[in-house]
């Protein structure tokens, strides 16, 4: 039996998961921390050219930081930012830039070489994550991504959400998982490192299909990956859609999810860097109560000590 304290894991430290803190450690050789930002970009199942109304699960308003508003001039944004996070974790000397609320490769070239260079001047700033659609990036603009990306850290993070089309198209995405497949190929094949968003939970879905798609996300050309549980909430379509027809939803308890999550990534390729388990929003925009007020901290605590106790990492069932 391989135990954790006697060898060393792929990703080539003692966690028994592909951590997104020790990956960047090994990039810069010290704590990075991200600084979201709202640039005020929209999507296109926004404004009518995929659909309207958006994801049905989508409010930014929960996961924006307080100094993240659009109406803020970008350096206004990444100052208080910076001020923000160094309260919270002293250690970080530099900083990416995460372009985060809706879609931000959604403009044209132009405007985006302005906004994502005016981050980049920061003395501070080392990179930019750019969380974006699959259906918003093309060739001329991954080859500007590929030019900035000489001398600064460049991610694209797209919002997958599922393998399923039939779930895209429950939720509004206005793209399918084969575009995806195809927008994170054509980054991979630019050398820009890409990350994929899932969200496990959603109507229709059961624990086995979920399960199973570890085998197909483990088959992408992806440098991390971030989980999410489905949460609802306030003021969404898909919250209404749940306080209607409350049994056509299967939720997470914290226990269950801790085992499908586990589940999951034991499937998992050992070679993706796991950025996040789990999310977490103020219980003020939960339509449904959060898991017993627990924070991620203490959800990603409670996930390392059931590997530790069933002695299992990420990749142990993953057939390549």
């Amino acid at each position: 039996m391989i135990e954790a304290d006697s060898i060393v894991f792929p990703w080539g430290h003692k966690r028994r998961y592909n951590s997104y803190g020790e990956h960047f450690k090994g990039i810069f050789g010290g704590r990075v921390q991200k600084i979201s930002v709202d640039a005020g970009f929209s999507c296109p199942n926004r404004d009518g050219t995929k659909g309207f109304g958006g994801c049905t699960f989508c409010n930014n308003d929960a996961f924006n930081p307080s100094y993240c508003q659009p109406q803020k001039p970008l350096q206004q944004q990444i100052e208080e930012g910076i001020e923000f996070h160094r309260k919270r974790y002293r250690r970080a000397k530099s900083f990416l830039v995460y372009f985060q609320a809706y879609s931000n490769t959604y403009k044209p070239l132009n405007e985006l070489k302005m906004l994502y260079e005016e981050a980049l001047r920061h003395p501070l700033v080392v990179g930019l994550v750019i969380g974006t659609r699959p259906d918003t990036i093309d060739e001329e603009k991954l080859i500007y991504l590929q030019n900035l990306q000489k001398n600064h850290y460049i991610m694209l993070e797209y919002g997958v959400e599922s393998v399923s089309n039939k779930s895209l198209q429950r939720i509004n995405r206005g793209h399918t998982f084969e575009e995806a497949t195809m927008a994170i190929e054509m980054t991979a094949n630019a050398g820009i490192s890409c990350g994929a968003h899932f969200i496990f939970g959603l109507p229709g879905e059961n624990r086995k299909q979920m399960l199973e798609s570890a085998a197909i996300i483990s088959k992408l050309p992806l440098t991390s990956v971030k989980f999410h549980q489905l949460q609802l909430f306030k003021n969404t379509v898909i919250a209404d859609e749940y306080l209607e027809n409350p049994e056509e939803f299967w939720l997470f308890t914290l226990e269950d999810y801790i085992d499908f999550i586990i589940e999951l990534i034991e499937k998992l390729n050992p070679s993706f860097v796991i950025e996040r388990f789990a999310g977490e929003v103020p219980p003020r925009f939960l339509v449904t109560p959060p898991w017993e007020n627990i924070r991620y901290d203490v959800v990603l605590q409670r996930i390392e000590e059931e590997l530790q106790k069933r002695n299992s990492w990420q990749g142990r069932l993953f057939n390549a």
